[in-house]
């Protein structure tokens, strides 16, 4: 099918032609454990798992676009796929151009910087420093708006992996990013091993309650389908089953 077509009378009426049903999600694949791509060049993590259970539950095939993050939201708008699930945050400030599912997960910011480091979140500490974001991430919005006015340097990367590089290199000297991500990119690896999570931020309307699928504004049939679909999945054990494959606490979060 050349949309998205997630109705219960569109889904029996493409069964009945024998149309294929698809869902299209729009993802960034350098944001394990949920978006990555493994050593054969599969598409893997816990937001693949998710979506492709969301699919499966609705009856319909995933098809997988990768795409920029900070281009994900332009990408959806200019349709070239039906829904974003990728780490996407549930922020004020994103409802202005797309609507959101459910909740997904949630998981904490952190400053990460050397072991020993003197810095910490407050701004005074960063004054003058080099701190390196994902460029279109929460990460980026709390930096500009808490640090930037302080002093420090908000360097955006178009990349997680290209801000963990300059800060091992020490072209960085600290970074925000989510404490489960970073943990498993760099701080678990031999590369990583100077540095460590420093300390928790909060800001609810930046960071909101957590990560949701986004779709084009007023797309209510598809909104309605991926909820009803997220509540079976958590309800009948799915949810939970794929967690595990990931993390030893809970990542749905409060």
């Amino acid at each position: 099918m050349s949309r998205l077509c997630l109705s219960f009378a569109c889904l029996a009426s493409a069964a009945a032609m024998g149309a294929e049903k698809q869902i299209r999600f729009g993802t960034d694949p350098t944001f394990p454990p949920f978006e990555s791509r493994s050593a054969s060049g599969e598409l893997q993590g816990f937001d693949i798992d998710l979506g492709n259970a969301i699919c499966a539950h609705l009856q319909a095939k995933c098809i997988w676009t990768e795409n920029t993050f900070d281009g994900l939201i332009p990408a959806l708008k200019a349709r070239k796929f039906d829904a974003i699930l990728s780490s996407l945050s549930i922020t004020d400030e994103r409802k202005k151009s797309i609507d959101f599912s459910d909740k997904l997960f949630n998981t904490p910011a952190y400053l990460v910087a050397a072991k020993g480091s003197a810095l910490t979140a407050a701004p005074a500490t960063l004054q003058g420093k080099h701190i390196g974001v994902q460029q279109g991430s929460v990460f980026e919005v709390y930096a500009l708006k808490h640090w930037r006015p302080a002093g420090a340097e908000v360097i955006s990367y178009p990349s997680a992996d290209a801000v963990y590089a300059d800060l091992v290199a020490g072209r960085l000297d600290a970074t925000l990013d989510d404490a489960t991500v970073v943990t498993q990119s760099l701080l678990s690896r031999p590369q990583g091993k100077g540095f460590t999570l420093i300390e928790q931020v909060k800001d609810e309307a930046i960071f909101g309650p957590g990560t949701g699928i986004g779709v084009r504004k007023g797309d209510e049939v598809t909104l309605a389908q991926f909820n009803q679909a997220i509540s079976a999945i958590r309800a009948d054990g799915t949810y939970d089953r794929l967690a595990k494959k990931y993390f030893n606490f809970n990542i749905y979060g409060d």
